[in-house]
């Protein structure tokens, strides 16, 4: 409970993360909301002391609509969140088509998409539920995220251990914020 309480009150502080926050829960999108890198960073940039951050990369816009598949919707909502928050680089996808790319069952909820996720600490995802209130679904915790710990979720623990790899590579955590720790399957 300490710890989403710690990441409500840094969201609720962060007032270019409530604009987005706002600016998606306008949509009022099936399951909608901000994920990965929007809450990862913030918290990693936070316990490093860095303080608060412009946001870099995209903005991370999941939902969940089995009726509404159609790449072509998100491109749409993408559009409509540039209109009304052009400071962002929205990236929209709806979470009930994206187990066909990634070789999954399908996924049940956004909730259920998170746990197919590359690390536990990007697992997260948040959304404004009202003035000043901030939900959380994290279906792997928070404490690998709180704790900067750098650890694959179980579908990348064996097979797509590379990918999770690539990914540390890729995006530099570690040069980034040196006080990861890197946890590997044993």
């Amino acid at each position: 409970m300490q710890y989403q309480e710690a990441l409500q009150r840094l969201l609720s502080d962060d007032a270019i993360r409530m604009q987005a926050l706002y600016a998606v829960r306008a949509l009022k999108l099936s399951d909608g909301w901000i994920g990965a890198g929007f809450v990862r960073d913030a918290v990693w940039d936070s316990l490093h002391g860095y303080g608060q951050r412009p946001i870099s990369g995209d903005v991370d816009v999941v939902w969940h609509d089995a009726e509404r598949c159609d790449p072509a919707q998100d491109s749409e909502l993408e559009e409509e969140l540039r209109q009304h928050a052009c400071a962002f680089n929205w990236s929209v996808r709806n979470q009930a088509r994206m187990h066909q790319r990634n070789g999954n069952a399908p996924y049940l909820s956004t909730e259920n998409a998170l746990r197919y996720w590359p690390e536990t600490a990007t697992a997260v995802a948040v959304r404004a539920a009202g003035p000043e209130r901030i939900e959380i679904i994290a279906p792997y915790g928070l404490s690998d995220l709180f704790e900067l710990r750098l650890r694959q979720t179980p579908p990348f623990e064996r097979e797509k251990l590379a990918v999770f790899s690539q990914r540390v590579a890729a995006k530099r955590w570690r040069e980034r914020y040196p006080m990861l720790q890197l946890i590997l399957p044993e």
